[in-house]
């Protein structure tokens, strides 16, 4: 009995001379599991227990009092060996996605690719050698990285590509590609930003960048503190990185009014020769804080409702427009705060109320995301 166990499941061995406990792998769809089945002395399967790994507990939930069921009748362990197995190839076919391993070509032509590619390309590969994630540097010394998800059929059948980029990534994929083919395409996706991505650079190393906290190399959107709750919103174009940017000053009225007008006047000026950066200081004639000469502190003022800076993803943007009061909030919280004020108006997306702290009538623009919230 025993014999014919070991030699269905070789990987499965008897612990004593008297065979009554059994410790291995079974093998499942070619996949192992360790299993440990344990018999009373009368080696009756009735009182047998078995213990097995957290993979398989998982796989058979739901199935335990059938196998449970299917297994007591039986006098042998083999025959429960052959019940346990049946029912975990049930479990794993009806997981999403459950596949077996690929043809071994399928293996020896990914490491021929890598080879030719370099290995030190190579930033991850995942346990199945499905999801691999490629390294390639830009000519500006940027780093990038390209997520390559290969299907069952591959090389035939295209594999899913991803990347942190500012526009959709173009791979084209032919049945003759290669890894070394997609690593050469990506790279001619991220020289085409360079200027894009310098524009950035530029802004991140010479001003204080409030938002993104933490910028990708996705984010095209950057918002600059110009002085104390007062900021510009710009959003480069990936595809023109030169041209002027979409432009939205926040702050007080009236010290964004004076920079409205000066945006509006001198928009003539714009030089795409000149760098981004240099434009927005002549366009708006002003001088952006740097780290050079300010503390990103000074511009990190707490909401004068929720007191703090960063509600979720978002910082304080709404500011009293009384110039003796200035205080700033979160568009939410001045929102929340305007709308249960019972001396508070509404009309149409606009709600009008007091200031928390000079009493002035303030001004709330209610979005998109308020009227959800609402």
């Amino acid at each position: 009995m025993s014999c014919l166990l070991m030699r269905e499941s070789p990987m499965i061995i008897a612990l004593n001379k008297e065979k009554t406990v059994y410790d291995g792998f079974i093998t499942v769809l070619e996949k192992d599991f360790r299993i440990r089945i344990s018999l009373p002395p009368d080696h009756q399967m009735k009182q047998a227990k078995l213990h097995c790994c957290w993979q398989m507990k998982r796989l058979l939930h739901g199935y335990q009092h059938i196998v449970k069921q299917h297994m007591s009748p039986a006098d042998r362990i083999n025959d429960s060996h052959y019940e346990l197995v049946y029912y975990q190839e049930v479990a794993l076919k009806s997981q999403p996605g459950c596949q077996s391993f690929s043809p071994p070509q399928y293996y020896s032509q990914l490491i021929t690719e890598m080879e030719i590619l370099g290995w030190d390309k190579l930033l991850f590969i995942d346990a199945e050698f499905r999801t691999l994630k490629l390294k390639a540097e830009d000519s500006a010394g940027r780093q990038h990285a390209i997520a390559v998800k290969l299907k069952s059929k591959y090389p035939t059948e295209a594999p899913e590509f991803s990347a942190d980029l500012p526009v959709p990534l173009v791979i084209m994929w032919t049945s003759q590609s290669t890894l070394a083919n997609v690593h050469s395409q990506f790279l001619l996706n991220v020289e085409a930003l360079s200027e894009f991505w310098s524009v950035l650079d530029e802004i991140d190393e010479q001003t204080w960048v409030l938002e993104p906290e933490k910028p990708t190399k996705a984010d095209s959107m950057r918002r600059i503190a110009i002085g104390n709750n007062v900021s510009i919103k710009v959003q480069i174009d990936p595809r023109h990185p030169k041209m002027l940017p979409e432009c939205c000053l926040l702050g007080a009225e009236h010290v964004v009014t004076p920079l409205r007008n000066k945006l509006n006047a001198n928009m003539h000026l714009w030089n795409p020769d000149c760098s981004v950066l240099q434009n927005m200081k002549d366009v708006l004639e002003i001088e952006f804080p740097s780290p050079t000469t300010h503390e990103k502190s000074s511009f990190s003022v707490e909401c004068g409702i929720c007191y703090s800076y960063r509600l979720e993803s978002a910082i304080p943007d709404q500011v009293c427009n009384d110039p003796r009061c200035g205080q700033p909030f979160h568009q939410v919280c001045l929102y929340e705060w305007l709308r249960g004020l019972p001396t508070s108006r509404q009309s149409f997306s606009i709600v009008f109320g007091e200031c928390p702290y000079c009493s002035k009538v303030i001004v709330n623009l209610i979005t998109k995301t308020q009227q959800t919230h609402n």
